[in-house]
């Protein structure tokens, strides 16, 4: 059988480009039969990269088969995961996430976790000196990947092996790095086509702080203003997306990637009451600025409380 190579659900462009790189590993590497596909719509940016690399978008999937077998990328938590996913096969687990637990598999499994920024660059480590065999579009992927996830290397998550790998590649493919990352930017500050839900939920995962469930969405953009000027429809919309997603709130940041900070809405109390204990900040409005907040793997999931 195939092997089914995905990522998380409300897939951004490390959990839509590393599929289709590791599914060309297993298939024309390691000879083993693996496609890629999605849990959701590819974000702007995702759709930026599979556009300018000449890149199928992969079939887009609600649930796995009982049995099938499966290649997890870029998380190992079950909330971001189809609902079946332990009556899947699953194969192998490549990740940059904390571990999380909950996943059952059928017997041991090729399992690589690194505290690095982006899941290509584990990738790249992997496939090492066969990478020359890659077509282009397969390392133009790897590079927007890690571009991607480190913000042109502007967030903390960036470790030097992410830099050197996506320096190492933007020479190999003739790319000026900044020049393409602002391409890579604009495409996923332009958001005008999303309704409001569909922002909340564009870059969102669910965690438990304290025994509140939280939906902790971010947008990260070089036009903070376009988002901004939404920020009374897109708090009235939360009240709806939390209800329907099972959650007690929704936390939405803006992350204004070339001035290296974020600002929370602030539509109630409970975020009130989040933002002054979490950031040791004096909430007035109903928003509040981050100076130097840009992942929320690092920089706000470790720091909630209520």
């Amino acid at each position: 059988m195939t092997t089914q190579v995905f990522g998380h659900k409300s897939p951004d462009t490390d959990s839509t480009g590393s599929p289709i790189i590791w599914a060309w590993y297993l298939t024309h590497i390691r000879g083993e039969a693996a496609t890629p596909v999605l849990l959701g719509e590819p974000n702007t940016e995702a759709a930026f990269m599979l556009s300018h690399w000449n890149l199928d978008k992969p079939e887009i999937i609600g649930d796995v088969a009982e049995g099938a077998p499966v290649f997890i990328v870029d998380t190992n938590n079950p909330a971001e995961l189809p609902a079946s996913i332990n009556k899947a096969d699953i194969r192998g687990i490549i990740d940059h996430h904390k571990l999380v637990g909950g996943l059952e598999t059928k017997g041991p499994i090729e399992i690589r976790m690194e505290p690095l920024a982006c899941t290509a660059t584990i990738m790249h480590k992997i496939i090492g000196d066969d990478l020359s065999q890659a077509p282009r579009g397969i390392k133009g992927a790897m590079l927007t990947c890690i571009l991607s996830d480190t913000l042109e290397f502007r967030s903390p998550t960036t470790t030097d092996e992410d830099k050197a790998i996506a320096l190492s590649l933007a020479t190999e493919l003739g790319i000026d790095i900044a020049t393409f990352a602002a391409e890579m930017f604009a495409a996923k500050s332009d958001v005008s086509s999303f309704s409001d839900a569909e922002l909340l939920r564009m870059d969102s995962k669910e965690y438990t702080v304290d025994g509140k469930e939280f939906r902790v969405s971010v947008l990260e953009t070089t036009a903070p203003k376009i988002v901004l000027d939404r920020k009374d429809s897109l708090m009235a919309s939360m009240v709806d997306v939390a209800a329907e997603d099972g959650a007690d709130q929704v936390l939405l940041f803006v992350v204004d990637i070339l001035n290296e900070e974020a600002t929370l809405l602030v539509p109630n109390d409970l975020v009130k009451t989040v933002a002054e204990k979490s950031f040791g900040v004096i909430v007035t409005g109903d928003t509040v600025v981050l100076p130097g907040v840009m992942s929320r793997k690092k920089q706000i999931i470790p720091f909630l409380k209520v």
